[in-house]
Parts: structure tokens; C-alpha cells; sequence
């Protein structure tokens, strides 16, 4: 498990959790699409680092390096991706609402 900042461009991973800091940001990205289960691709970074584009659930989002810290992922092939643990790190949802909407998301 990585966080998604370490994964090169143009690389395919699959998000692990998303870890909460107590402003809501962790939040925020679930809510935008960053779920665990989400196959997220990284499409490119700006010419300084920061942000970088990620492909996910059909649109692309760019995201600040602060922000992407606090996404874990596994690579899109490996065993880990493929048993990914929906366990709540956010603030306000619920182990079984996150599973429903990973459902949901996968219709």
C-alpha cells in the first residue's frame, strides 16, 4: 500500500482508505469519487508537481498533493486491490453506507 502521491503517471491503482484529518478533506474526496474499491488512473501531474489529474469513475479531477497524501492505494493488479477492506477512516459515514455506495458506484 502506497499513498496515491508516490504513484507514477500513468499508472492504474485501486483505492485502499481514505485516512481523515479532522477538517473534512478526507471527507471531501469521498465524496468526489475516492472510495475504497475505486480504480483510479493517474493521467498527469502540472509541470511543477502540483496538482495532478486523476481518472476516475468516468471524469477527471484534479487534486493537490496535500489533499492526495491522504489517499491509500494498492497497484490495480495485485492481490491487495482485489480484497480491498471498506472499513470507515473518514468522518461521518458508516462502514455499511460506504459498502452500499461502492455497490452502487460498480451498477
Amino acid at each position: 500500500m502506497v499513498k496515491l502521491t508516490e504513484v507514477e503517471v500513468g499508472r492504474d491503482v485501486v483505492v485502499r482508505s481514505v485516512r481523515s484529518t479532522g477538517t473534512g478533506l478526507g471527507t471531501r474526496l469521498e465524496h468526489i469519487g475516492f472510495l475504497p474499491g475505486t480504480r483510479v488512473h493517474v493521467e498527469r501531474r502540472a509541470p511543477l508537481g502540483d496538482p495532478t489529474v486523476y481518472e476516475l469513475r468516468g471524469f477527471r479531477v484534479a487534486v493537490r498533493r496535500e489533499s492526495a497524501e491522504l489517499v491509500d492505494v494498492d497497484d490495480a493488479h495485485s492481490e491487495e486491490a482485489q480484497s480491498v477492506d471498506v472499513t470507515h477512516t473518514g468522518d461521518d459515514a458508516t462502514a455499511a453506507e460506504k459498502a452500499q455506495a461502492i455497490e452502487e458506484a460498480r451498477r
